[in-house]
């Protein structure tokens, strides 16, 4: 369901693998007797219009049962934590010229990317909670 990378690419506004997260969010928040239907029917069939009217903006996510934004608020607090740092000593890292001209360009660039997923995942926290 996830895929061959195993992750879920979010962007500013709104989940651009939302057909996998949307997929992976309903079999991971069904009951043992809705799994069990799932699998005998492979997949949903019959959900082909409530799948196109599914797309995960900023706004839908907001809107998810409480199962999911449990679910999905949980999974973004373990990958904050696989980050060494947090969002706060990015940002100061950011702002301290003299720090940040101490860095390599490759230490710089790899800043700036790990600030835009802290900032992402930390905007994703406050949509679910």
């Amino acid at each position: 369901m996830v895929g061959e990378e195993g992750a879920f690419v979010l962007g500013w506004d709104e989940v651009l693998t939302e057909e996998e997260l949307s997929v992976t969010l309903k079999v991971l928040c069904m009951s043992e007797e809705e799994f069990k239907e799932y699998k005998e029917q492979d997949g949903w069939e019959d959900d082909s219009e409530e799948e196109e009217d599914s797309t995960l903006s900023n706004e839908a996510l907001s809107r998810l049962k409480t199962p999911c934004k449990k679910l999905l608020y949980d999974s973004v607090l373990l990958t904050l934590e696989s980050y060494g740092a947090d969002l706060k000593a990015e940002q100061d890292l950011l702002n301290d010229k003299e720090a940040y001209e101490k860095l390599s360009r490759r230490e710089q660039q790899a800043l700036h990317v790990r600030y835009g997923q802290k900032r992402i995942l930390h905007q994703l926290l406050e949509l679910v909670q």
